[in-house]
């Protein structure tokens, strides 16, 4: 089987030169080649090789702790059709809740709960309730302020989503966040759709609950099949990203999940991650080159 191994430097931390694409050619092997998609920061290994995790394996040996990604796939089925994106601490810098229960002096409290949640120590499902509950009167109008002065877009995400949807490519952000911000914040990155949960609240307040089913674990799941089913793209040609546990099931059934940033378990166990580079690593593993992507 054909692979191909996508190497992505933390920009300017790590070149990928000629030196260093050599040693990762002969840490691959018999035929390996390369080939450039924008300059030193990304490339491409191709390799004739069976077993996805031992090539990729190999080739964080040769990279010896540098700042370089690696995403190892078959090199027939990157060019992806259909791309789920996680919200916070994804797309964004930020986990929305958090700000919002830094209104009441509660920032440190449901932070706990929130990290607790994403390395699967807690059930999603009540950490999101009981997170909500203590977000009791405050105000919806601080949302808008939240979104203008706290909310950081995450680098390469307005041009990993635009330049999927310039080549006719469907997007959608599945957060078990919020409608209050997955609204706003997926227009301003460009998303085709947002699913998120519902803040309940009452004159002007939040109620202390959120509205019922929870998008959580399986919603995120049920997601990625529901839509790669309406528009009939196979399996082999979605790709998901998220940072936490309830975006597992989502990463394990897509054609590529790639775990960024994430909780070790979650990048243990996502077939891809992202640790080093931006969110432009996600086009050039499908194979874009850097005058292919929508800027800006």
């Amino acid at each position: 089987m054909s692979l191909v191994a996508t190497l992505v430097s933390a920009h300017g931390q790590a070149p990928l030169d000629d030196a260093l694409l050599a040693r990762l050619r002969d840490a691959a092997g018999g035929t390996a080649t390369t080939a450039r998609l924008d300059g030193a920061i990304a490339a491409d290994l191709f390799a004739d090789a069976a077993d996805a995790r031992k090539l990729e394996a190999a080739l964080r040996t040769a990279l010896d702790g540098l700042p370089v990604d690696v995403i190892v796939q078959p090199a027939a089925t990157r060019r992806k059709r259909l791309f789920l994106a996680d919200m916070d601490s994804t797309m964004i810098g930020q986990e929305c809740i958090d700000e919002l229960a830094d209104y009441v002096g509660l920032r440190e409290k449901v932070s706990d709960i929130t990290e607790r949640a994403m390395r699967g120590e807690l059930a999603f499902e009540p950490a999101l309730r009981e997170r909500v509950a203590l977000l009791k009167g405050v105000p919806l109008s601080v949302i808008e302020e939240i979104i203008r002065e706290r909310i950081t877009l995450t680098a390469g995400g307005r041009e990993l989503v635009r330049t999927m949807r310039a080549n006719g490519h469907y997007t959608a952000l599945v957060s078990g966040g919020f409608t209050v911000f997955t609204g706003p914040i997926g227009a301003m990155i460009g998303f085709d759709e947002d699913r998120s949960n519902l803040l309940l609240g009452q004159d002007g307040l939040l109620s202390g609950e959120v509205g019922e089913p929870i998008l959580g674990k399986q919603a995120k799941l049920d997601t990625l099949v529901e839509l790669r089913e309406r528009l009939g793209v196979a399996p082999a040609l979605t790709m998901a990203v998220g940072d936490g546990a309830n975006d597992l099931a989502m990463l394990g059934e897509a054609g590529l999940g790639v775990a960024f940033r994430a909780k070790p378990a979650v990048a243990a166990a996502a077939a891809a991650r992202l640790d080093h580079a931006d969110l432009t690593a996600l086009l050039y593993a499908q194979g874009y080159r850097a005058d292919e992507i929508v800027r800006g």
